[in-house]
């Protein structure tokens, strides 16, 4: 989709097409009889937009929700935009910093489709927002338009590079992250690139910088705080604030908003006992593992793996809990002869440290029963094991 065909999506014809995309996709039409009936009644280049953004805003439902209704979509625009809660959360802390009178004025670049955009907006912080590509800058003109925040959001097209941060309460910056390979985990390949965008930070009184989870600890500014956030048990970004107050690592679990910071805790190894945690990805990718053992009275089955064991049954959202039922060392014979006793037909494999093949492994299990099981592939000093396990559920004892 191009810029001028998302601009017919704009005019009252264009939200005509739109309107009927939406109605025939929902009842169930093909891509190709949803095509011929569009076209029936509007240009054929109107329909393809107009099918293309109803497409969109089907897909979008799952990170959007109601809002999509009303939203516009490039295909590489929603992937790489901010889930709501997310960037709610951190438009929370960041409308914290502008205290009772209202949230900071934000400068915004990289700006996308306006995720980020949205929730500072709806946060009460007014929003000049960049991107370099003037497609991209009019989806999220039109967003916050459907959404009602076009009083708060500026949005131009623009180079973030020459941007001047200095006029603001803070920076928000999210670096495009993909290139033409594909999905780039090197800041240096990021656009800006690492170095443009420290500039920028050196420039602003405030800045937050959304990264991706596995960003290498050695571009984390000195002094900066390094956020890791998880949305229902799955890792999504990571954020480094500066001028903010706050240094050093933390973790936050959405939706509840609880977080996590290190402690100075030391965890201690032993044996596996009774019960074994595994750490939400969040505290794991802030280093935050032995925080997370102290909360339910636990050690490392290895100072290299973040596994947690106890003999204790500790209710905590930081961690999935599971009963271990049997620790062998890791041999297919006898793994293969424990799931046979056991009529086990179906396992959930779990590794960490391990260089077994997941899929392999399953396949070479043979697997036959009505029963399941959790197996825990890992290394406990310098030998693999596995751990025969069930999961804790919450109406567990």
């Amino acid at each position: 989709m191009d810029l001028d065909a998302f601009r017919m999506l704009l005019t009252p014809a264009g939200r005509g097409a739109l309107d009927e995309a939406v109605t025939i996709l929902a009842g169930g039409a093909d891509p190709v009889a949803a095509a011929s009936a569009l076209r029936r009644g509007h240009p054929a280049d109107l329909a393809a937009a107009a099918l293309t953004q109803a497409s969109l805003r089907r897909r979008a439902e799952a990170k959007f929700g109601p809002d999509a209704a009303v939203m516009y979509f490039t295909p590489h625009g929603l992937e790489q935009a901010t889930r709501p809660e997310v960037a709610a959360h951190r438009a929370a802390r960041i409308r914290a910093t502008g205290g009772p009178a209202g949230g900071p004025a934000v400068l915004d670049v990289c700006c996308g489709i306006g995720g980020d955009l949205l929730a500072l907006a709806r946060a009460g912080c007014a929003v000049d927002a960049v991107d370099l590509d003037p497609l991209t800058v009019e989806v999220a003109r039109a967003n916050a338009a459907a959404l009602g925040l076009s009083s708060l959001a500026d949005v131009r097209t623009g180079d973030a590079a020459l941007a001047d941060p200095g006029g603001y309460g803070l920076l928000f910056a999210d670096p495009a992250r993909r290139g033409a390979r594909g999905r780039t985990f090197d800041p240096m390949a990021y656009s800006p690139t690492w170095p443009v965008v420290l500039d920028l930070v050196a420039r602003a009184p405030a800045a937050c910088l959304k990264v991706a989870p596995g960003i290498p600890y050695e571009f984390i500014p000195e002094g900066a705080e390094a956020e890791w956030v998880s949305y229902r048990g799955e890792v999504k970004e990571a954020a480094i604030w500066t001028g903010m107050g706050t240094g050093g690592r933390r973790a936050t679990l959405l939706p509840s908003g609880a977080t996590l910071t290190a402690s100075g805790a030391e965890a201690e190894t032993g044996p596996v006992s009774r019960y074994l945690y595994e750490p939400d990805g969040a505290a794991v990718r802030a280093h935050l593992v032995a925080e997370v053992a102290a909360l339910v009275s636990g050690r490392l089955v290895d100072p290299q793996i973040a596994y947690i064991t106890s003999d204790r049954l500790v209710r905590t959202e930081w961690t999935s809990c599971y009963e271990v039922t049997d620790v062998m060392p890791f041999s297919l014979k006898r793994l293969r002869a424990a799931l046979r006793e056991r009529r086990v037909g179906v396992v959930t494999i779990k590794k960490r440290g391990s260089a077994v093949d997941v899929e392999r492994l399953r396949k070479d299990l043979r697997l036959s029963g009505d029963n399941s099981l959790v197996i825990v592939l890992t290394r406990i000093g310098e030998r693999p094991f596995a751990l025969l396990c069930q999961p804790v559920t919450s109406d567990d004892a």
